[in-house]
This record gives C-alpha cells, structure tokens and sequence, in this order.
C-alpha cells in the first residue's frame, strides 16, 4: 500500500485533524518537568499526548525548529518521538521545510526518510525551483514515502511573494501547477498522489479555488487553532471530509492549562482539544 493510500485510510477511520507536536518545555507543567532531563521532559510529554489521542488522530507533525533549539536532547527527543510513532503503527510529518538542490537536497532526504530521523512526509519550500524537488523523487516513486510542499501558506507575510502576478496569475498557482503535474505519476489507489500541498486556511477567497484546481493533491492545512482561520475555509479546502489534514499544535499541546486539574490530565484535554477541532470544522456540513 502507498503511503498516501494509508493516509487516506487513516482520515477515513479516525478524522481529518493532525496533531502538532511542536513542544516547548514552556507546555510542560513544571512538576513533569522536576529532576529530568530535557529530553525526558519533552518525549514524556509528547507520549502522553500520543498515548490520549492516537485512536482519534490520523498523522501527527513534529516540528524541527522546537527540538533543534535544545540542542543534543532536543534532537535526541525528536529521534524518539518519532520511533514512538512508528512503534505504534502511527503516522508521521517531519516538518522541516527544507530547500535545496542537488547532492544536498539527496542529503536531507536521506536524513528524513531513513536513519534516525525517518518520518513518513516531510514538508518542503519549493521556490528554489522544481531542482529543489527532484532529489526527493526516488523516494516518492517507493510509494513509501511523501511530501507536503509549501503552497499558500497560512502567515501574513504569505502575501509578500506568494500572490505576487506571473503571466497574469498569482505565483502560488504557477507553483501548484508545476506540482501537480509531478503529483500525477504516482496517482493512488485513493485518487491522490505523493506530492501534498500545504494550503493555509486564512485566505477566505481562495480556498474553494485551490481544492478545486488541485484536486488529487492532498493537502496539510495549518491556521486552525492558534491562528484563528475560519472553520468554514477549513472545511471548504478538505472533500468528503478527506483529501487533507488539519493541523492543530497548541490548543492541543496547552489544552490542560485552562483547566484547575490541568496539568493532572493533560492527556484527558488534549484529547478533548482534538474531538473539539473535529466538531468544530465538521458542524459546516451542509452549508
């Protein structure tokens, strides 16, 4: 079975949220945190988040940047965390949005995709070129491996060059197009390929467009939860309550802290923060 295949299948059985594992010791409640070591503190941390959730979660996404800045252990913790995931048959996003062309593009999927740092899909910014993709082809043609590559992203500074106009049409689709075209040789059995966009869900006039248009990408959707995007873009980017996933970092990771219990059932909440993005984005049905 392709990866991408097995993704849709996860979506289908257990939802379309993504949990982000961006942790910062900053989440963890300072008793979790007593005599250990920085990389016990955040793999404890991210287990037991996994632990409450895994049966309701379709992928969950790590974020680099929060494990690089520990140094050593944070990266010691970010190793483990993902042997974790694989240990119990879960899915996995590297999100390390790499761009670069040639042998050190061959390097960082070497890095992501084998070894210790093996995830499933990593995330890439294209716009160094499409060069900046091919490395990463042999791996898509396993069909055991994906990528998730920066389309129209979620930020405001998103539209400082995404939307700038060539050929009379915003840059980002000029992106797309070239993307799917790749995307189309490794078609699955579930009419999506290899090749995910990530399509942020703030920009309220393009989201039926983009789904529209790309329509056998998968997408990874970030802006829901701490960045405030309308559900209804949400639910507009995803088909049939499938074909993307839906991020959702900190009102999962931080959920125990608004509550007197919290840091007693961080699972409990985190769970509770997951079932709550999923009622939120699917009370669209119909509209």
């Amino acid at each position: 079975m392709q990866i991408i295949d097995r993704l849709y299948k996860e979506v289908e059985k257990k939802g379309f949220v993504c949990v982000g594992l961006d942790t910062s010791l900053d989440y963890i409640p300072e008793k979790n945190k007593k005599g250990k070591s920085i990389h016990d503190s955040i793999f404890d941390f991210n287990k037991e988040i996994i632990d409450a959730t895994y049966d309701i979660t379709a992928i969950y996404k790590l974020q680099i940047a929060y494990y690089e800045s520990y140094g050593i252990e944070g990266m010691l913790a970010y190793r483990d965390t993902l042997a974790y995931l694989r240990e119990k048959d879960l899915l996995s996003i590297g999100d390390i949005k790499r761009s670069d062309i040639a042998a050190s593009a061959k390097q960082y999927a070497k890095a992501h995709f084998e070894g210790d740092f093996e995830t499933d899909f990593i995330t890439l910014n294209p716009y160094m070129g499409m060069d900046s993709i091919e490395p990463y082809k042999e791996y898509l043609e396993s069909g055991q491996k994906a990528i998730f590559v920066l389309l129209r992203t979620s930020n405001p500074g998103a539209n400082d060059f995404e939307v700038l106009k060539a050929d009379n049409e915003e840059l980002f689709y000029k992106v797309g197009d070239k993307l799917n075209k790749l995307n189309e040789k490794y078609i699955g059995n579930c009419g999506y390929g290899p090749v995910g966009l990530v399509v942020g869900a703030t920009h309220t006039k393009e989201v039926e467009e983009i789904r529209k248009r790309y329509d056998k990408n998968f997408f990874l959707i970030p802006g829901f939860g701490a960045q405030g995007a309308d559900s209804l873009n949400v639910y507009k980017l995803l088909k049939d309550n499938n074909g993307g996933v839906v991020n959702n970092s900190r009102k999962v990771l931080k959920a125990y802290m608004d509550h007197d219990d919290g840091e007693y059932n961080i699972g409990k909440y985190a769970r509770e923060a997951v079932l709550k993005t999923r009622e939120d984005i699917l009370k669209n049905e119909g509209l």
